[in-house]
């Protein structure tokens, strides 16, 4: 009963099952990162982009 539960464990820490998964959420994650960055850096000079644009019209 012993060596069930040992061979059990033993196949469950050799499971790679999630391991893609794991990998796209850290692809994700990144991919959000940079969104984010991009948007703070960026948001302003596109906000008065729209602004000239909405005031020249």
């Amino acid at each position: 009963m012993l060596k069930f539960y040992y061979d059990y464990v033993k196949t469950y820490l050799n499971s790679k099952k999630g391991q893609g998964m794991v990998e796209y959420g850290l692809i994700i994650s990144l991919i959000a990162v940079a969104v984010i960055a991009a948007l703070v850096l960026l948001g302003p000079k596109i906000a008065n982009l729209f602004n000239n644009v909405s005031n020249k019209m």
